[in-house]
This record gives C-alpha cells, structure tokens and sequence, in this order.
C-alpha cells in the first residue's frame, strides 16, 4: 500500500476531475470564431467586382480564407483544457499537447506577473496551464487551488536534491 491509497479520491469528489478550462478568454475567443467568418464572408460576398478584374473570385476566396484562418486561431484558442485524471493531467495550450503523470510535477506557481498556471516538472522543465487564466478572476485561484490538491494527492515527485531512500 503507497502513502496515497488512502487518498483515492480528492477532496471535492467527482467535480475534482472537471477540465479545467478558461471562461473569459474562451468566451471571447468563440466571438471571434463567428465574427470572423461572418465579417470576411461579408466582405467576400458585397466585394466590388472591378471592370479590369482586379476583385475577381480568387480575391474573395482569399478574403474568406482570412477570415476561415482567423476562426481556426480562435478556435484552437477556445480548445485549450487541462483535463485531470488518476494516471495525470493532460494540458493542451494554444500550440503544444502535453500529457504528465502526477509524480512528474513538483510544484504549482500561480502569482507573480503570469497570467496563468506554471507548473514546476522533476526534470526542472516548467509547463504553462493556459486553462486556468487570471483573467478569470476569482474563479482561477479556486481552479488553481483545485488542481494544487490534485498535485499533492497524487503523487508529488521528490526534489532532485532530497534523498531517494535510506543511504
């Protein structure tokens, strides 16, 4: 039996494994999607055609493009989640995936001037948790609070300078 068997379950019972996701920036983020492609579609449909050619289809289209690329930015920005489970947490930010298991994480860091979650790794790496956002108010130090219990329940790793077993 490990020292965490008996803390199976985090404190706040199933609402502990919630995503973890941004509110206002999502929220904004979804606005931008949709105003995107209506504004740029707008634009492609009532474009002037020039007698010369100069706003033919491949310029509308393009203009479209914009706008479709424009969404899918915002798009993968309203997708960033850390999503917590028994084996770890799995944290997908604006560009990168990345899966850690709850021993690989040594500490959480959620002040200073970042505007989001840092967590501290084992092998002296960091990882930003864009999820949980300050913009977010109150909320995001309950999240952060949250997922500081999650850390310490299961499996924060050793210090690299503390001592692995008897010598």
């Amino acid at each position: 039996m490990t020292p965490h068997d008996s803390q199976a379950q985090p404190a706040a019972g199933a609402d502990a494994w919630a995503p973890f996701r941004p509110r206002r920036g999502r929220t904004v983020a979804l606005g931008v999607v949709w105003a995107s492609l209506v504004v740029f579609g707008v634009i492609a449909v009532v474009m002037p055609t020039q007698v010369d050619g100069r706003w033919g289809i491949g310029d509308r289209l393009m203009f479209f493009g914009l706008g479709v690329a424009v969404a899918l930015i915002a798009w993968r920005y309203a997708s960033i989640v850390a999503v917590p489970s028994r084996a770890g947490l799995v944290v997908r930010n604006l560009v990168l995936t990345r899966t850690l298991a709850w021993p690989e994480i040594v500490g959480i860091q959620f002040g200073g001037g970042e505007p989001w979650v840092t967590l501290d790794l084992e092998d002296g790496d960091s990882v930003a948790v864009m999820a949980i956002q300050k913009a977010d108010g109150a909320v995001s130090g309950r999240e952060a609070s949250r997922l500081a219990a999650l850390i310490q329940a299961f499996g924060e790793a050793r210090e690299p300078d503390r001592p692995q077993g008897p010598a």
